[in-house]
Formats: structure tokens, sequence, C-alpha cells
């Protein structure tokens, strides 16, 4: 999410960037236009957990390479009747769930991933898409986009961007020349092209001649082994998790593009950078109105334990902090080391602190050899 939070129902909403106080369905502020993002009325229930992965259901522009678009049947939550393609139960008539407020995905074991539209938000503009193969820590994906949410049709545009990128770095297998630094330096440079083809893949879904065309953060991380190469545009993060008692310190692996982080290096406290004043607008994104979208890349080998993780602001906008991510993964894992119902309760965590974003978190298992 790239708009400033709102405040709780129950306080005075105010402008994020004049501070004149609005009505919380007031799509703009009257006194300086500044676009906000209304309250709807009243959370909606929790939807049923889809274990397929996600697809898109819009067909009016052509989709980007290997995103599919044909809706599947589903079942009426009420009912469990067939639900039509306008979206109702043609035995009951509710209104169906879509399948984008949330959705998991788990293609191996220790891999996994939970995006949810949470509270506040009339959809769900997040997107993610994890891959892997079945051996733990031999290979993994992980990828998650935020849609820019004052950008028309961000929601498709995340989608298509998580797809297009997770194919881009599953298909290719750089090893380099064998050795570590060549090694490294081939999967950045995939995450470079992972990013080209996420950033086409928002184009190709944005209507031609828009004056607001769609965008979007984006993040990714790939898993070989010990070795773990993350790149991200936007305020999406990459962070390393390993387990309490071991050598290394949790660590936030990416830098975010944003005006917090910006703030942060003029030596701004980290709350108050961004909990500020446009803390979330971000300053490099993907889209067609885009200057710059190339990823800041890097690298760590781990050693603990631990767990890689990639997730939108929706998630650290409640735990910011390396050390209180590890705290809560602790607490909400129990020590259990099945990564969907870990991704699923920090989704729960972070709808019951407020839920104000769309939220996603993608986990990756990775438990290295002992050194010799």
């Amino acid at each position: 999410m790239t708009t400033p939070l709102l405040p709780e129902p129950t306080a005075a909403i105010r402008c994020p960037s004049c501070g004149s106080e609005v009505t919380p369905t007031a799509a703009f502020c009257e006194v300086c236009g500044t676009r906000l993002d209304p309250v709807p009325d009243a959370p909606e229930a929790a939807p049923d957990v889809l274990e397929a992965p996600i697809e898109l259901t819009r067909s009016v522009r052509a989709p980007a390479p290997g995103v599919t678009t044909a809706p599947t049947a589903r079942p009426c939550t009420s009912c469990g009747g067939v639900v039509g393609l306008d979206g109702y139960c043609e035995t009951c008539g509710t209104k169906a769930l879509s399948e984008r407020d949330h959705y998991t995905e788990q293609p191996a074991p220790w891999v996994a991933a939970c995006c949810d539209k949470g509270v506040r938000h009339h959809r769900n503009e997040d997107a993610s898409a994890v891959a892997a193969d079945p051996e733990p820590g031999s290979r993994a994906v992980l990828v998650v986009c935020d849609g820019v949410s004052t950008s028309a049709d961000s929601d498709v545009a995340s989608l298509a961007a998580v797809q297009a990128a997770r194919a881009s770095l599953f298909t290719a297998q750089p090893v380099g020349m064998g050795t570590l630094v060549s090694r490294t330096a081939a999967l950045a440079a995939a995450i470079q092209q992972a990013v080209e083809r996420a950033n086409e893949a928002v184009i190709s879904n944005t209507v031609p001649g828009s004056d607001n065309p769609a965008s979007c953060t984006f993040s990714a991380a790939v898993a070989i082994g010990d070795l773990v190469v993350f790149g991200n545009v936007g305020d999406s993060r990459t962070y390393w998790i390993p387990d309490p008692g071991g050598v290394e310190r949790a660590a936030q692996l990416s830098v975010d593009d944003s005006v917090a982080q910006a703030r942060m290096e003029m030596g701004v406290a980290r709350k108050e950078a961004e909990t500020g004043p446009q803390s979330h607008a971000i300053t490099k994104w993907l889209g067609k109105d885009s200057p710059d979208f190339s990823a800041k890349t890097g690298s760590i080998t781990v050693a603990d334990p631990g767990w890689l993780l990639v997730c939108s602001d929706g998630l650290w906008n409640y735990a910011s902090e390396a050390s209180a991510l590890q705290q809560l993964i602790q607490d909400l894992g129990g020590g259990g080391t099945d990564p969907l119902p870990i991704c699923e309760a920090l989704v729960r965590w972070a709808n019951g602190q407020g839920g104000k974003d769309n939220i996603t978190a993608a986990l990756a298992r990775l438990d290295p050899a002992p050194a010799a």
C-alpha cells in the first residue's frame, strides 16, 4: 500500500496531507484535494481459504504471458451451490466472495504464502506468487507485489506482475561459473530480468491511453541452499528471520524506495519516519509512468535455521523491526516448521491490529547443513 494509513474509525479522521478533518467515506479532501481511501461501513466476514493458485478473471485486456484469465467454478459459501459467471450463486442468489479476497499457495511443504485484503479495503491489491522444488532447502522463489491504490486496475497489475516474475525466476536456473560470487551475480541478474518481465506485465494490463496507469511495488527472493538473493522496487520487503538462539540476528534485507527510507537515511528515527506525513509514498515503482524500475539487489548466505520472509507493508506496518517479526513468528508458530499456518497466522494477526491495508506474507523454511 502506498497511500497514508487511516486512523481507527473511532478517532477523528484527518487528511494525511493537510490535516483537515474528513468524513469516513470521502474520496477526496475538500480542503487540499488529496485522494483518500474511504473506510467501509463494516468489515466483511473472513472468506474461505483457496488452496489453488489464484487466477485473473478479467478479460478486457490481453493478459501477460503465463497469466490465465478463465474464471473457475467455485462453490457458494452459503449453500454449496455453483457460483455463476456474474458472481452470484445460481441456487440461493448469494453474492460470492472474490478469490482475491483471501488465498494461499503451498507448492512444497517448506514454502507457502497467504494474501488477504485486510479489514478496511474493498478489494485486494496485493498479490503473491511462490514456487519451490520438493526437496527442502533446494530452490524457492518468493514474489510479492503491492498495487498502488491511487492507480487504476492496480489489483490486476499486481497479480500479473507476480505471476510473470515467478515464471521468469523459476524457469531460469542461472548457475554462473560455479563460484559463490558468480552464482550470486547470475541470480541478481535473473531478478533484474524478472523485474523487467513484471513491468511488462503491468503495462500490458494497463488501459491504453490511461492518464492514471496501473502501478505496483515489487519484492522477490530466491533461495538455493544457504544462498539467498533478493531484490525490490518500492516498499514491499524481504527479511531474514533466524530461529532464536543462533549466531545470526534477524535482519531486514531489502531497502525501501520511499519517503520514509529517505528520512531514515537523514537520521530520523524509524518509528517517526514510518508514521510521519507521506511515509508510505514510494519513489520507485513498476508501471508505464515509472521513470526507473531497476531493482536494488543483494545477497546473504545463511548459517542458522530460520525463515525467509517476503511481505507487503500490510504486515510490516505493525511490526517493522526484524526483531519484532522474529518474536512474532516464534509466538504464532509455536516452534513449528510448516510455513502455511504461520503465514495465515501472520495475516490474522495483522487483521487483528486493524487490517488497515492488504496483507501478504510469503515464507520459505531454510535449514542449512552445519558447517564442517
